[in-house]
C-alpha cells in the first residue's frame, strides 16, 4: 500500500490534486485545509490513506499525520465513508475536530457541512476514548484557546465560520505573539477589505 508521496504538482483543485512522482502522476484526493496548505508550493510531500474497494483504488492526501489518522478514525466509523470523512476534515481543522469530540460538541460538528446530528453523535460516541491519542502538530507559540475565541467572537459577529477561521489562522501564521485583541482588529480588517 502506498503510504507516502514526494513530488511535483501538476495540477490542482480545492480537492483533487494530480502529483508527479518520478514520471509517474498519482490522482490524489485532498481536504481544502490540505489545499490551503499546499496551493502556494511547487513539491509536496503528503501522508496517504490507500482506500481499495472492488471497483477502485482511491489514494487519499494530508499534509500532516494527525489529518491522516483523523481520516482513518473517521472510515473506522460505520456509515462514514472517505468521501464524508473528507468533507469533514475540510469544514474544521484536526485540533478542533479533536476538541469538539472530547466536550461532545456536538452542535461545533453539525456545522460542518454534510454532517448531520446522528453523524456527529455518533463521531463523539465512538471517537471520543480515542482521539486522545492523535498528536496535533501544534506550531510552537500559537495559543489555540486565543484562536477559538477570536474565531468564536468573528462568528457572533455574523462571519461565516470557514472564513473566519481561515483569516484568523493566516494571521496567527504571521505573528504567533499577537494579542486576542490586536487579532480580532485585524481579522475584523481582513474580512471588511
Amino acid at each position: 500500500m502506498i503510504g507516502y508521496l514526494k513530488g511535483k504538482i501538476i495540477s490542482a483543485k480545492p480537492t483533487q490534486i494530480i502529483l508527479d512522482v518520478n514520471g509517474v502522476g498519482y490522482l490524489v484526493n485532498i481536504s481544502i485545509s490540505t489545499f490551503e496548505k499546499i496551493s502556494d508550493q511547487n513539491e509536496i510531500s503528503l501522508f496517504i490513506h490507500t482506500h481499495v474497494r472492488e471497483d477502485a483504488l482511491s489514494l487519499y492526501g494530508f499534509y500532516t499525520e494527525a489529518e491522516k489518522e483523523m481520516f482513518e478514525l473517521l472510515i473506522s466509523i460505520s456509515g462514514i465513508g472517505p468521501k464524508v470523512a473528507l468533507s469533514i476534515l475540510s469544514g474544521i481543522t484536526v485540533d478542533e475536530l479533536q476538541n469538539a469530540i472530547q466536550t461532545e460538541n456536538v452542535s461545533r460538528l453539525v456545522s460542518v457541512p454534510g454532517v448531520g446530528r446522528k453523524t456527529a453523535e455518533r463521531v463523539v460516541l465512538e471517537l471520543k476514548s480515542k482521539v486522545g491519542l492523535i498528536e496535533t502538530t501544534v506550531p510552537k507559540g500559537i495559543d489555540y484557546t486565543i484562536k477559538q475565541e477570536a474565531v468564536l467572537a468573528l462568528t457572533t459577529l455574523g462571519y461565516n465560520q470557514k472564513v473566519a477561521e481561515k483569516v484568523v489562522r493566516d494571521l496567527l501564521s504571521e505573528n504567533s505573539s499577537i494579542t486576542l485583541e490586536d487579532l480580532i482588529r485585524k481579522s475584523l480588517a481582513e474580512l471588511n477589505k
